[in-house]
């Protein structure tokens, strides 16, 4: 088959895959400035083209502050709570010099999973299935939005993806090869995102549901894949001993610094935001399961793949004390796919209904683009993005003081350090003289970080006496100055 045929035959993917992406880079621009963990990550994979075995923040020059609860083995400077595949992704781009491209890596990631979606569709079900649910999932709200973030979730969710799909293609289709695949890929969805623990459990229910006995177990293929998914890991695992000093010690990390830090949410949290992160197709998605209940179509073992891996994912999400809307990222794909088989089984009005669907979804999420857009595009934003782009012609061989340690490495590539805290000219200026005198030192100083009451005005007030101010920039509701300590 030549390249035209193959055009040809997939146009309808290839155009589903072409929107998708344009959709999720438009989104890319909805935000001016980086939030702090999407310059984790780009940081990270900049240092790691320099040193790619060094997994950690203790010479790069920035710092991921994360709090330790009291514990100081699983403390700054490790970096084994964050899961690894990310950074190790974006390394060749920094590496490269094509370090233009990371804001744009994780919507390609997201619209290769719409095909994902597609081809798992096709496989469970038919090719129209694949085709609504391709369709659906590339309209879903809470994943175009982060795909257009440097996250973990939707990179996740894609190795999730080809986890499943190559799952079916092993067990469900005899075919050993992919068998063996499917524990490399299960371990690559681990080292994407931690919470592919939540992950695992769903095939051994699957088995246990399909097979009403342990007989699974005497698939020797399946071993085969349980040492396929330790031997990928076994870098991770030698990362492990020498900074933890403990094979697994970067998944306990995980597990410690995910009780640190984000409150308690109510058990309601994922319902309350429903429609923001669905939008109709939620809805939809709630039809159709009273339609599987209906017709019984749960005694499908494509069906009860999906309810299991909706339900026990969903089901985790909401037990952790802690919750966002993109820790349920992983379960985005079984609502498109739920709901694209519900959409085929309607005989009448199919494609009005699906024209709705699809013209509901698009208002939404553009009604999302620019409420996130205003609230985005900001003077105290502009302010702060304009004191990093002064900042990124001074010397190179200069210090930032800042309270937005890693988001001015990534936007400047200068060594940063933390405010003192309490604050304190006195102390500062004495680092000044002791630790940074071969330095340029400058303060970062604005109204992007929110300071405690009077805080701001002490604060500015001792640098406008005590330093020598280089850079303002005084907006109608935003303001940033750059200082130049002398030791």
């Amino acid at each position: 088959m030549d390249f035209q045929q193959i055009i040809k035959k997939h146009k309808w993917l290839i155009a589903i895959f072409v929107i998708a992406l344009l959709v999720r880079i438009i989104f890319v621009f909805s935000t001016p400035v980086k939030i702090w963990d999407e310059t984790v990550y780009a940081n990270l994979g900049y240092y790691l083209s320099n040193n790619p075995l060094d997994y950690s923040v203790a010479n790069n020059g920035w710092s991921d502050f994360i709090p330790s609860g009291g514990d100081s083995f699983y403390a700054w400077p490790k970096m084994g709570f964050r899961a690894p595949l990310l950074p190790y992704l974006l390394m060749p781009l920094y590496f490269f010099n094509l370090d233009f491209l990371i804001i744009f890596f994780i919507a390609f990631v997201g619209a290769l999973s719409v095909c994902l979606v597609y081809l798992l569709g096709k496989k469970l079900f038919n090719e129209k299935v694949g085709l609504y649910s391709a369709i659906l999932f590339l309209l879903i709200p809470l994943h175009v939005i982060y795909s257009a973030k440097i996250l973990t979730g939707v990179l996740f969710t894609f190795f999730v993806l080809l986890t499943f799909l190559i799952f079916w293609k092993g067990y469900e289709e005899n075919n050993k090869k992919y068998k063996v695949l499917f524990g490399v890929f299960l371990a690559l969805a681990l080292l994407s995102r931690y919470t592919a623990l939540w992950i695992m459990p769903i095939f051994l229910i699957y088995f246990l549901v399909r097979d009403k006995s342990i007989k699974f177990l005497k698939d020797k293929y399946l071993w085969y894949s349980v040492l396929a998914f330790f031997g990928t890991l076994i870098p991770w695992f030698i990362y492990g001993i020498f900074e933890y000093n403990n094979p697994i010690g970067a998944f306990i990390h995980g597990a410690k610094a995910s009780g640190y830090w984000g409150g308690l949410q109510s058990w309601t949290f994922f319902f309350e935001y429903w429609w923001q992160m669905f939008s109709i197709i939620g809805f939809i998605f709630l039809i159709a399961l009273i339609y599987i209940l209906y017709k019984k179509d749960f005694f499908k073992k494509e069906i009860y793949l999906l309810l299991i891996w909706f339900a026990f994912f969903l089901g985790m999400a909401i037990y952790m004390p802690h919750k966002e809307d993109r820790f349920i990222l992983a379960i985005v794909p079984t609502i498109a796919l739920i709901s694209g088989y519900f959409i085929d089984k309607i005989k009448r009005y199919k494609n009005i209904v699906l024209i709705g669907i699809i013209l509901i979804s698009l208002f939404s999420l553009s009604s999302q683009f620019y409420t996130t857009y205003n609230n985005s595009y900001t003077d105290t934003n502009k302010c702060f993005l304009d004191g990093n782009r002064f900042l990124e012609n001074v010397d190179k061989n200069s210090v930032v003081i800042t309270d937005e340690s890693t988001v001015v490495y990534y936007y400047t590539k200068l060594e940063t350090k933390f405010y003192p805290n309490p604050w304190s000219y006195e102390l500062l200026n004495s680092w000044t003289k002791d630790y940074y005198s071969d330095k340029e030192v400058y303060v970062l100083f604005g109204d992007y970080i929110i300071k405690p009451e009077g805080e701001f005005e002490i604060i500015k007030e001792d640098l406008e006496k005590n330093s020598e101010k280089i850079w303002e920039c005084s907006e109608d509701r935003g303001y940033s100055a750059v200082y130049k300590i002398s030791a």
